[in-house]
């Protein structure tokens, strides 16, 4: 089954924000076993803590991370099913997920731990703000449309 005209564009920057999600929650994973950004950035804000207690902390962050990304996806997928479904309510609600995803992105972003310094090394919290750009797209080309959903 096609898509309506009316519906392609939303859609289409809801399923990048779906994969862009993903990609932001799988992040912090590849992190871990690679350049260590979020277990180096808990060392220099914390330098008395062991090893332990700093796996401990990047561990703590990665479930945070997870379920984070796990609503995120479970929003994308909902949007998307009303948008693709017609519902009235497709409008209202993707603004209110738009609102909830960067008010998440923006806590990982801003907020300062106990050490002064962001939870977050920038590039983990900036890639926590990407899903918001197709957000910001997809609610707008939803408000744009003529057509009452």
């Amino acid at each position: 089954m096609t898509q309506p005209p009316h519906a392609r564009g939303p859609l289409a920057a809801m399923y990048v924000g779906l994969a862009l999600t993903v990609l932001a929650t799988v992040a912090a994973y590849v992190d871990r076993g690679t350049t260590h950004l979020l277990a180096d950035h808990i060392r220099a804000g914390y330098p008395t803590y062991s090893q332990a207690q700093v796996d401990s902390a990047v561990t703590t962050y990665l479930v945070v991370s997870s379920a984070i990304g796990a609503l995120g996806v479970l929003g994308w997928l909902t949007a998307a099913w009303a948008v693709k479904a017609g519902k009235r309510w497709a409008r209202p609600i993707s603004t209110v997920l738009l609102v909830l995803g960067a008010s998440a992105g923006l806590a990982g972003l801003l907020t300062k731990d106990t050490s002064g310094a962001t939870g977050l090394p920038p590039e983990l919290g900036w890639a926590g703000m990407v899903p918001c750009l197709a957000g910001v797209l997809a609610v707008t080309l939803l408000w744009r449309r003529r057509r009452p959903m």
